[in-house]
């Protein structure tokens, strides 16, 4: 009987341990995914930066010293018909 709870109780010592370095693994991808987004994060807005500077830019041209003028007229370019996917 001695030796049957002896086992037990290793067996469930190794099982703890198991469980306790799992848990440990998951706490570090868990920190290294956060990091990760935060990184991703940053990097996204530095190109909204770049990409809002860029339309800044362009809205602010003015289009009549550029040359542009307003059209005239207003012409509808007429497409090929549309077959459905089914």
């Amino acid at each position: 009987m001695t030796a049957l709870c002896s086992g037990t109780i290793a067996v469930l010592a190794v099982a703890y341990m198991g469980l306790i370095a799992v848990v440990m693994s998951y706490a570090t991808l868990t920190v290294e995914f956060s990091q990760s987004v935060r990184n991703d994060e940053a990097e996204v807005a530095g190109l909204e930066e770049t990409y809002l500077t860029i339309i800044e830019d362009i809205t602010n041209t003015d289009y009549v010293t550029a040359g542009y003028v307003k059209p005239n007229i207003k012409l509808f370019v007429p497409s090929a018909g549309m077959t459905a996917m089914r």
